[in-house]
């Protein structure tokens, strides 16, 4: 064990849950205790890997999170570094209306119900056609993104294209009822939209897509379903929030 991961004193995840929220959890608490200073880096991804016992697809998922978090900020070649000792969450609006929120809640237990079980299948019966298409997709919606869009069609169009690949059509069938308006941005009134906090939200989820993608491209069927839950899962919490405020 390195001596940073020592100093940190992290435990091995039980196989029960999300892993990848087991491993934030623990590592959302050092920071907040001051173990993991403003300014230090984390230990390297494989170091993580060997002492909480997972894979790089469950620590790539807890990094995420600490970023969405606003406590960590990774940069290639120099890794992690903790920015702050408290969680400050980018939300893309400053305020939502109190039934628009239970609208996206409500469309969320749904697609929590559906999609990380299409990701599962896509990851295993996917083929090069539907490769290609989940990778056009996937570049779409950075474009839009880069083009200062909120990417609500292109964010739909990469999770319709995830169903499409399980050729299953009960999947795309039952998502494309859903249309554009199942993303939750697709529900929010521009005047309420935080034009920063929304540019910041939109990274992480460019993150979470490609993280999709890699699993699904790599054929791990589990990475898959557990990336996909997480996606969506981080951004019911996000939203639950607004009913809190």
């Amino acid at each position: 064990m390195s001596p940073e991961i020592a100093r940190l004193d992290v435990h091995k995840v039980a196989k029960q849950g999300s892993l990848s929220a087991h491993v934030a959890d623990q590592l959302e608490a050092l920071i907040l205790e001051g173990k993991a200073k403003v300014g230090e880096k984390l230990p390297t991804e494989s170091q993580l890997c060997d002492s909480f016992g997972v894979s790089r697809t469950v620590i790539r998922e807890a990094i995420t999170h600490l970023k969405s978090l606003g406590l960590v900020a990774t940069r290639r070649g120099v890794g992690t570094t903790v920015l702050r000792s408290q969680a400050v969450e980018a939300r893309p609006a400053e305020r939502i209306n109190p039934t628009t929120v239970e609208d996206i809640l409500h469309v969320l237990e749904l697609r929590l119900a559906l999609e990380p079980a299409a990701a599962e299948l896509a990851a295993l019966r996917h083929d090069e056609v539907d490769g290609r298409r989940l990778e056009e997709k996937h570049a779409a919606f950075l474009k839009a993104c880069a083009e200062k869009s909120q990417a609500r069609v292109e964010d739909y169009e990469f999770h319709h294209a995830i169903t499409q690949a399980t050729h299953n059509p009960a999947f795309t069938q039952l998502y494309e009822q859903l249309s554009p308006s199942s993303i939750p941005r697709a529900k929010l009134l521009s005047i309420d939209i935080n034009p920063a906090a929304a540019a910041r939200y939109l990274e992480r989820v460019q993150e979470e897509h490609a993280f999709i993608l890699e699993a699904i491209l790599s054929r791990d069927a589990e990475a898959a379903r557990e990336t996909m839950f997480q996606h969506l899962n981080r951004s019911r919490n996000m939203y639950a929030q607004y009913q809190e405020s």
